[in-house]
């Protein structure tokens, strides 16, 4: 049993019982949110593929946390002009636990 879910721009495939980070979504901890994107559903060996979407698909998640990834070092430097400039970046994410699907 699993999906193809949308969300943030990006394509997660997921199971129930995945623990997955997504990009950032402004939802507290502890609540469910619902992905109604669905783009592909095998459930019981039978697949729906949808066009663009599977209609009546829904994915149920519980956020587990917010959060920032390590921080990633940007490092510019161009020889023999005395430039050089260090930054560094977090990405903010969401971790959500996938709960049921319900088809329609």
């Amino acid at each position: 049993m699993f999906a193809v879910i949308k969300t943030g721009s990006k394509q997660y495939l997921v199971s129930p019982g995945d623990k997955i980070k997504i990009e950032k979504l402004e939802t507290d901890e502890g609540k469910e949110i619902i992905f109604d994107q669905v783009l592909l559903l095998e459930k019981n060996k039978a697949l729906k593929i949808g066009d663009p979407l599977v209609k009546g698909a829904k994915v149920t998640a519980k956020v587990l946390k917010q959060d920032r990834a390590k921080k990633v070092i940007i490092f510019k430097y161009k020889p023999k002009k005395r430039y050089q400039k260090k930054m560094g970046h977090r990405q903010p994410y969401t971790e959500v636990e996938i709960l049921k699907f319900e088809v329609f």
